[in-house]
């Protein structure tokens, strides 16, 4: 399968459960080589409509990096550290964590 298909796939998945945030969180995946405006888009969705979805802040703040939002890949990341802490998720907590302080070494 290739990528076009696993977009349409996708995108067929995202209309017919739109409350699931992880069908979602695969699309933005899938664009997120190909297409970093259209994986922005659909990572902006997720931490609008799920902010609880704490998979989505690991890789939407790395995304926001690469396109040199500074500002808003902190957020991300601050927001996830805090959401993983709530959520009582170590594992979780401890990889955006460890993201961010790459991501400040980076912006140094």
């Amino acid at each position: 399968m290739n990528h076009a298909d696993r977009v349409s796939l996708l995108l067929q998945y995202v209309k017919e459960e739109p409350e699931n945030p992880f069908n979602i969180y695969a699309l933005a995946l899938e664009y997120q080589n190909q297409d970093k405006e259209k994986a922005s888009f659909y990572f902006n969705k997720l931490l609008k409509e799920h902010k609880s979805y704490l998979p989505t802040y690991y890789h939407a703040a790395l995304l926001f990096a690469a396109l040199d939002q500074a500002e808003k890949a902190e957020k991300t990341f601050l927001d996830g550290i805090a959401l993983a802490d709530k959520l009582d998720d170590s594992h979780a907590k401890r990889e955006l964590q460890n993201a961010y302080l790459n991501f400040q070494l980076d912006e140094d």
